[in-house]
């Protein structure tokens, strides 16, 4: 049963990703079609879709009881999107980072952990994320938006050059409804062949969470970074990988809380400091030196702490 369990993953995600990709483009081209703005398209179909893996999983999770899976898939794929992804491309390149990163971005992507921590800390029935704190969550994530909004319509550090085609409404129409169908079946997949994992290693649903479930879902960036990395072209890296963390958190997770809440698990504390203290130091870190980059000795640091803090987490 195990054994098949890990092909069954391998699937999961392979449809988890198809169907992001689908689902996007299938949406992009129908608001194309529409005559949105490619600026529009990309601050809301692109993002979300960035963070559809996640999602799903977490969507999943919730309303099979699955609570373990849903937190750390979040907490995990963010500390995996800064120590491992960011690690990785900077240890091929040094990566620049914008201003526009430094000054609000980043320091929200902190925030976003702190704020996991916060709500741990202050919910009754044994901690973890209430129906409140989604809400919580999610408020945030509206102002995040509102300040995104205002930063594409100012122009500021917003990137303008991607564009959209228009598709034919049959085709998009269809794309969409089979990259939902795909996310939906890689979703069930991935959560039934977790709980079988964990079971057969004999460990919490929440280390298979914060492993296997948490990179998997954050294959997407790691696969961008580092391609533009080896293209020399890594200076979005940064921005991406912290746009995905701040949809992790105040979007994914605070709908995955309105559907179930998600209580504590053993260890929250710890992840939730690292998720937060991961994106401090990536500020320290662009911000100690004149060009503002991500350094590579300083991405093989990323590495070896994800190292060590993986190696206490097993």
């Amino acid at each position: 049963m195990a054994y098949s369990s890990y092909l069954l993953i391998v699937v999961g995600f392979v449809l988890l990703m198809m169907g992001a990709n689908w689902l996007v483009n299938g949406a992009s081209g129908l608001a194309k079609r529409f005559h949105v703005p490619d600026l529009v398209i990309g601050l809301t179909i692109v993002a979300f879709g960035t963070s559809a893996p996640e999602l799903v999983v977490n969507l999943v999770a919730a309303c099979t009881g699955s609570s373990e899976i849903a937190l750390t898939n979040i907490l995990g794929s963010n500390i995996i999107n800064i120590l491992v992804i960011l690690g990785v491309a900077g240890a091929i390149c040094p990566i620049a980072s914008q201003a526009s990163s430094r000054r609000f971005d980043i320091p929200l992507s902190a925030w976003a952990g702190f704020a996991v921590l916060m709500l741990a800390l202050i919910t009754p029935e044994g901690g973890g994320v209430n129906r409140l704190g989604g809400v919580f969550l999610l408020v945030f994530f509206g102002l995040f938006m509102w300040v995104m909004i205002r930063k594409a319509i100012k122009g500021d550090g917003v990137d303008e050059d991607e564009e959209f085609k228009a598709m034919k409404a049959w085709k998009a129409i269809l794309m969409v409804i089979i990259g939902l169908v795909a996310l939906v079946l890689g979703g069930d997949l991935i959560v039934d062949s977790a709980k079988t994992i964990a079971t057969a290693w004999g460990v919490s649903e929440y280390v298979i969470g914060l492993t296997i479930v948490a990179l998997g879902t954050s294959l997407p960036e790691l696969a961008t970074s580092a391609v533009a990395a080896f293209k020399g072209n890594s200076d979005l890296a940064i921005g991406n990988v912290i746009g995905s963390n701040i949809f992790n958190v105040f979007f994914v997770l605070g709908i995955s809380s309105l559907i179930s809440p998600l209580p504590a698990y053993e260890g929250l504390v710890i992840d939730a400091l690292m998720a937060g203290g991961s994106s401090l130091l990536l500020l320290g870190f662009v911000s100690t030196n004149k060009e503002h980059k991500l350094l590579r000795w300083q991405a093989i640091v990323f590495l070896l702490i994800y190292a060590v803090y993986l190696y206490t987490r097993l």
